[in-house]
């Protein structure tokens, strides 16, 4: 129990210092909602040099009222009942994290975030980008249009293009 309080101290005192350093004008109310979006976007990639960037396609997305649509948040709500195959019937069935069935941030952080995604969060990428894709190497490409995403997602998820 005390490795957990001690944990949440550090984490606690890292978000109230990034909190204090973040970027103008973000759409979140409180440090809590950043803490959410660091955790989303924390599950979202494990390639540092895509955070920023994610974390700005998710700041205009909410800044617009655009719906996050991001698979994680997904998963996260599914539980134990997600197999490692994420279906088109999972991104419809509602629950309280599926931000492709609900608007906004998810009601709670799906994953300890680390100081990258936090940073991510809190001082993300100025890009026009509403899209991204996993390229399937652990990189991401990055849209404005939703033309230029399907395109995108054409080629990187449904013929495995490279």
């Amino acid at each position: 129990l005390d490795i957990l309080k001690r944990a949440y101290k550090a984490m606690d005192r890292q978000l109230q210092a990034a909190w204090q350093a973040r970027a103008p004008e973000l759409p979140y109310r409180n440090p809590y909602e950043a803490l959410i979006l660091a955790s989303v976007i924390e599950k979202e990639t494990g390639q540092s040099t895509d955070r920023a960037l994610i974390g700005g396609v998710f700041v205009n997305r909410l800044r617009i009222g655009m719906m996050l649509q991001t698979d994680p948040t997904v998963i996260y709500g599914l539980g134990e009942k997600f197999d490692g195959n994420l279906r088109k019937k999972d991104l419809l069935k509602d629950t309280p994290h599926n931000t492709y069935t609900r608007s906004g941030l998810p009601p709670t952080p799906i994953a300890m975030p680390g100081q990258a995604s936090l940073q991510a969060a809190l001082n993300p990428a100025k890009t026009q980008a509403l899209y991204f894709v996993a390229r399937g190497d652990g990189s991401s490409e990055f849209s404005r249009t939703l033309a230029e995403h399907e395109r995108a997602v054409t080629k990187y998820q449904r013929r495995g293009g490279r």
